[in-house]
């Protein structure tokens, strides 16, 4: 078999699994979640907060995941998430206390940071040697139908089998379907047939011990984020605050429909049209999406065309910040250690992705209203950008000064004092 035969099977197999993984481990919940709750009697927070708790272990287990795929590869760590996750659904569908509850979601936890977009993106980046970038493009595109297939499948599920018999059949898919399809994955690297011509390859690469006391780490990691506590905060609490300002639900909801192949036709714009330009480049425009879209819904939030308009670019940014996730990170600390730097820089992220919707929910309790909320996240999506903008600027000047063979020094970038 081929190399390019070998990529398009791992992208084939990865594809399954991510959309098996995402669609259980993410979306279900929200469906599984009322009814879950009302057979045990639990308040909300004790319900939902299990959910948080998962994306907390998620997070904190992103840096050692990634360790262990660069060092050990995808096959056996993507493999063992499976069996992570198939026990974590079946311990969660027996459960009938806290204890037990909170210790399936740790399992599942563990299981996210092993089986998810960031292991798949460090599997793709150690066995590739060229076309990474195209492999994380193409992977998410298979991705963004995750909530397409499993939300319509686990509410049919539920309605005939309940949350509990639904959960312990998705513990066997992992078992009986992701499991197999991940002890596929090739145990070593796919070597190119001539020199390496990955645009993504910068002049060096970094070990995570550099990267995290490079400056442009951890403003790439503080506008990741701060992007995230957006985008989970309005994915839970956007069609209520829409609604508040006065639209029909039901159009709400309508609108809201356009996110899902927005994010896919982000995928395919960014396949297509920016598979040339630098991943850095790339995400500056998409991390200007996000700002544009809460202007326009805040100065226009009367008018139904400002929230189509916000749906659209709302979509669009957070399906291409899934590859710039994927793709920015290898380009300014480089390939050998992507596995490290990617989960370090991934636990704040999935960190800041469990605060979003409780945080939102704490100012809606206090009272704010919906255009204080809207003012409160344009400015956080601003200063998500400013951030990016801050990461790229200082990485480029750091790495022209590296390559001209002398270490940098405070002069050297502009407006900083830092050496």
């Amino acid at each position: 078999m081929d190399n390019n035969n070998k990529r398009w099977r791992i992208i084939g197999c990865l594809g399954f699994t991510q959309i098996t993984s995402w669609g259980s481990l993410f979306y279900a919940f929200a469906i599984l979640a009322p009814d879950l709750q009302a057979e045990l009697g639990w308040r909300a927070d004790l319900t939902f907060g299990g959910f948080s708790w998962c994306l907390l272990v998620a997070g904190l287990a992103a840096a050692p995941a990634g360790i262990l795929i660069d060092r050990l590869g995808g096959r056996i760590m993507m493999s063992a998430g499976s069996a992570a996750c198939g026990a974590g659904f079946v311990l969660l569908s027996s459960v009938q206390s806290p204890l037990e509850y909170y210790a399936a979601w740790t399992l599942l936890g563990i299981a996210m940071a092993l089986v998810l977009y960031e292991a798949a993106f460090a599997t793709i980046n150690r066995e590739f040697i060229e076309g990474a970038r195209a492999g994380i493009t193409t992977l998410t595109l298979f991705g963004g139908f995750a909530s397409t297939v499993f939300w319509p499948l686990t509410l049919k599920l539920n309605e005939a089998i309940g949350w509990r018999e639904t959960y312990f059949w998705y513990g066997m898919a992992q078992f009986a379907l992701c499991l197999p399809l991940h002890m596929t994955l090739s145990a070593r690297r796919i070597n190119a047939a001539g020199p390496i011509a990955d645009s993504l390859r910068p002049g060096r690469s970094y070990s995570l011990k550099e990267a995290v006391r490079h400056p442009s780490f951890w403003m790439l990691a503080c506008a990741f984020a701060t992007n995230s506590f957006i985008f989970s905060a309005l994915a839970v609490h956007m069609i209520p605050l829409f609604h508040k300002l006065g639209h029909p639900i039901a159009t709400v909801v309508l609108f809201a429909a356009f996110i899902g192949p927005m994010q896919v036709a982000g995928r395919i714009g960014e396949m297509l049209f920016a598979r040339h330009m630098r991943p850095q480049t790339s995400g500056k425009l998409t991390f200007a999406f996000l700002p544009a879209a809460l202007l326009i819904l805040l100065l226009m939030s009367m008018h139904l065309w400002a929230i189509a308009i916000y749906c659209m670019l709302y979509g669009l940014s957070n399906g291409i910040l899934t590859i710039v996730r994927g793709t920015v990170p290898q380009a300014m600390f480089g390939r050998e250690n992507y596995g490290a730097i990617a989960g370090a820089l991934a636990g704040p992220t999935l960190i800041a992705k469990a605060a979003g919707p409780l945080a939102i929910a704490v100012l809606i309790e206090l009272g704010f209203m919906p255009h204080a909320l809207l003012t409160a996240l344009l400015l956080l999506s601003v200063v998500s950008l400013g951030f990016y903008l801050a990461a790229v600027r200082r990485s480029d000047t750091v790495d022209t000064v590296e390559r001209a063979g002398r270490e940098p020094k405070a002069g050297d970038i502009k407006g900083d004092s830092q050496p």
